[in-house]
């Protein structure tokens, strides 16, 4: 996957709590046999004339940072609502919380997910509301930091391995990688300890 290091550009507000991957990618999209996963993102909410949804702002077109409510990703679980983003260009979602399966799919396709502290979440909003995409914010997962446009920062956490994951492009199995050598030296002691459980045992043969 792609390394994540940081991120600078329009940040989008879509302030809505329990927004579902159904909502995020309606599931005739999944069906098609070569899907446009940009189109299908929020495709019912774009779909209102009378609405202008808020990604297709021009100036949020390709918008990287999306900030949005509570228990973002909610409902089934579906990659392609984490396509859909990705193909849009979001990089980077600030959300008050997630759906902690939507949160790992997000972390496994190379996209940072940030939750803030309650204060500073709040402010942050604000903020990204007052800008309305006129200007960038960047996120920076060395520093662990969020910068507004005025020059303030907000501090994020995020899980050590989750950081170096994104940080390095890796997936499962190269995180797994990065512990060969500790790995191989385990399977040569059990093998020393435990011989027995090295030989395969015939199948037991019907009666």
């Amino acid at each position: 996957m792609d390394k994540f290091t940081s991120v600078r550009g329009a940040a989008a507000p879509l302030l809505i709590d329990n927004i579902n991957t159904d909502q995020i990618t309606p599931v005739q999209f999944m069906r098609a046999l070569e899907p446009d996963y940009q189109a299908g993102l929020f495709a019912r909410w774009r779909a209102d004339p009378n609405t202008p949804f808020v990604l297709d702002r021009p100036r949020f077109h390709r918008a990287p940072i999306l900030v949005t409510g509570g228990n973002f990703g909610c409902g089934s679980a579906r990659e392609v609502a984490v396509w859909a983003l990705a193909a849009h260009g979001v990089r980077c979602i600030v959300a008050r919380s997630f759906s902690e399966v939507y949160r790992e799919s997000l972390i496994k396709n190379g996209m940072l997910p940030i939750v803030l502290d309650p204060p500073s979440g709040a402010a942050f909003e604000r903020c990204v509301v007052d800008v309305d995409g006129r200007l960038p914010f960047e996120v920076d997962l060395v520093r662990n930091t969020i910068v507004c446009p005025d020059g303030k920062a907000f501090s994020f956490a995020i899980d050590p391995g989750e950081r170096t994951a994104l940080l390095e492009g890796l997936d499962d199995v190269a995180m797994t990688m990065r512990h060969r050598s500790r790995i191989e030296a385990w399977e040569k002691e059990a093998a020393m300890r435990q011989p027995w459980l090295q030989r395969i045992a015939d199948p037991p043969t019907g009666s």
